[in-house]
């Protein structure tokens, strides 16, 4: 593990991969860390020089006072890119990570080649959603934490997958009961705030949007809404629920690898 120094604070980063190949960034969900996509390493460090982060906020990454913005997100993707010196990546984002690609493809596309967009939506949920567990993970603490691992594996996962395979939901919603409850506060308003229903359309970058079927927060209607706007987008639906990333596994991998490295 390495560390890029911020203004404010350490952002970790993993960069694995041949270097003479392309970049591709891996942005992840909300109340998750960069290993959320352990299962995904081996095929896409065969065709990139793949650089995963923690979020601001969350695994071994800076915890700063919140509210945090997917915009202040962005820029830290960005100065991460700079510290590297990589000018150039392709980004694939999910959920809050979702939002951070969207905010990038708008307002940094001169740094992007091709972004994917994964279980997310050009606005999630909202106040009335997030407000109140803005304000008892403030109030409660790591307790709040380990209550919403519990929530959560509804949300993320389909009820079989989570009996088939107790050994892959386990690590993954552990995550969640680790994350700093101060960083995933300022995280969730920066998801709370994130809106970007009128700017996407003006997205010019190829762009592929992958949704779970049985995902109940981001749906596949959320998926056609910015497929319906982004010229040329096109969407994959997977069998699979809120981190199909993990769920959907192969059937995930395969289709985001055939759009990242189409001539």
């Amino acid at each position: 593990m390495s560390a890029v120094q911020l203004a404010d604070g350490p952002l970790n980063y993993l960069l694995e991969g041949p270097i003479d190949a392309p970049v591709l960034v891996l942005s992840n969900s909300l109340g998750t860390d960069l290993h959320m996509w352990d299962a995904q390493m081996p095929a896409f460090t065969e065709h990139f020089r793949v650089l995963r982060y923690d979020t601001r906020g969350h695994g071994r990454s800076l915890v700063t006072e919140g509210p945090y913005s997917i915009e202040q997100n962005g820029r830290d993707v960005l100065a991460l890119l700079d510290a590297l010196d990589i000018d150039k990546v392709s980004f694939l984002g999910l959920s809050m990570g979702g939002l951070i690609a969207q905010w990038l493809a708008i307002n940094a596309p001169q740094r992007l080649h091709r972004v994917v967009l994964c279980n997310t939506a050009a606005k999630i949920a909202s106040a009335e959603i997030w407000n109140p567990r803005i304000e008892t993970v403030l109030r409660d603490g790591q307790a709040a934490m380990v209550a919403l691992r519990d929530a959560s594996i509804s949300r993320w996962f389909t009820p079989e997958f989570v009996e088939r395979e107790p050994a892959l939901v386990e690590p993954i919603v552990g995550m969640l009961a680790q994350t700093s409850p101060q960083g995933y506060a300022a995280s969730c308003a920066a998801v709370r705030d994130a809106d970007y229903r009128e700017q996407i359309a003006s997205i010019t970058l190829p762009v592929l949007v992958v949704c779970g079927t049985q995902d109940p927060v981001t749906t596949p209607e959320h998926g056609r809404f910015m497929v319906e706007r982004i010229k040329g987008a096109r969407q994959v639906d997977l069998h699979a629920a809120h981190l199909s990333s993990v769920e959907a596994d192969e059937a995930f991998t395969r289709p985001i690898l055939a759009f990242l490295t189409a001539q």
